[in-house]
Parts: structure tokens; sequence; C-alpha cells
């Protein structure tokens, strides 16, 4: 049975332009807007259910304008709500989607979505990428099932999913570069050329994961308390 906990409807569900990597993605033509929701168990609902301690522990939730206690509780009103109440959920982030879109198209962008900012669900099961064919959506997913249905091309082929390297999953991470998928690792100080007989690239360039080669190792450096993290999540 779901729990009913109070919230507010948000006016605004995406964000564009907060994000600096994403706005980095401007200069190559693609605008992002990105969902954040209150990642793990915050909204008292769980929507990253394969969040290991080092994840949580190095989890980007609180940087940037993430850090105010307005933008926190913003984001648990979001959750609830979507958690909740789904269905007008999803009618206002069709909304949104729609006017991206044509925002995209009046200064000449090609409009991306990135709907898991702080979370890891599903959202192919909703149907939100059928309705829109020629947006594409991309995320970073850390649910074995989902990544493997990817690479199978069981997903819709505007989605594109990278698998997230933690202390908890590389057996499963390296299953995914031998299926010619993709995953990302954070490292420690700096990016090597290779890792484990793999190519990796530098993934904080931009956020655009779709655009990657295929079967190489979207890299990132530690940030914040990341940079503290001796779990295994951040590799050495």
């Amino acid at each position: 049975m779901i729990k009913n906990l109070p919230y507010i409807k948000s006016k605004k569900l995406l964000n564009i332009d907060n994000n600096a990597k994403t706005v980095k993605g401007q200069k190559k033509g693609y605008k992002t807007a990105i969902l954040y929701l209150a990642p793990s168990t915050q909204s008292g609902f769980n929507v990253c259910p394969l969040a290991s301690k080092g994840c949580k522990k190095a989890c980007l939730y609180t940087a940037g304008h993430g850090a105010f206690s307005n933008v926190q509780q913003g984001r648990i009103n979001k959750t609830r709500w979507y958690i909740q109440e789904r269905n007008t959920f999803i009618a206002q982030l069709k909304k949104e989607i729609t006017n991206h879109i044509k925002n995209c198209s009046n200064k000449g962008f090609v409009p991306c979505i990135r709907l898991n900012g702080t979370s890891d669900i599903s959202w192919e099961t909703t149907g939100i990428m059928a309705d829109f064919p020629n947006v594409q959506f991309y995320d970073y997913t850390k649910i074995y099932k989902r990544m493997k249905m990817y690479v199978n091309g069981q997903l819709p082929s505007n989605y594109h999913l990278t698998y997230s390297l933690n202390e908890d999953n590389k057996e499963l991470a390296f299953e995914v570069l031998k299926m010619k998928g993709n995953i990302s690792a954070v490292f420690r100080k700096y990016l090597p050329k290779t890792y484990q007989g793999y190519t990796v690239i530098n993934a904080d360039e931009t956020d655009l994961r779709f655009t990657d080669d295929k079967n190489v190792i979207c890299g990132l450096i530690a940030k914040g308390q990341a940079k503290k993290d001796y779990s295994g999540f951040v590799l050495d």
C-alpha cells in the first residue's frame, strides 16, 4: 500500500540551463531539460532501488542549487507527486516537454530530456518516449535488467542508457561492456586512457551520453563528498 505523504504540486518539473555540464552541450546544438527528484528514500519513497552506500554518499543531490533547503523540499514534493498521483504528474511532464520542444525549435537546438537526474526510475514503462519520438531521452542506471534490455534493443529507440558502476556491481558493469554497452565510472584524481582494457572517455566534457562511441567507459572525476569515498565506488 502506498503511503499518503503531504506534498505541493510543483509549477515546474523540468530544469533547463542550471547544470554546467548540460549547458556545455548547447555548444554542440543540443539543449537538455532535466527532472530532479529526491534521490533514494529522501522523500519517504525509494526512487533509487539499487543505490549503494558509496553512491548515496557521493550523490550530487545537494550540489549547486540542491544545497538550498527550498530546492530540496521542491524535489521531495515532485517525488511524492509522482508516486502518489502519477497521472497528473505525467500530464504536467508531457506539457513541459512539449514546451521544451517548441523552445528548442525557436532557438535552433535539438531537444533532449534526462528524466533521472537524481533518480533511477524505469520511465520506459510510462510510454512517454513513444509520445515524443523525435526527442532524444537519455539516463544513467544501476538496474542491470534495464541496461540489458537497452543493449538488446528492447527499449524505445530514442532512449539511451549508460550503466553506472559502483562498489556493488562491478562484475555486472563489465558484463555490460562485454555486451558492447557503455558504463560510467568515477575516478579519484585523473582519467586513465584505458581501464581493464576498455577505452575511457572524458564524460565531464558534456552530458550528451547518446553521442558517445559504443563500448567505452565514461569517466568522471570524483567531486564533492566522492573525493572522500573509499568504499570502492571511486576507482583509484
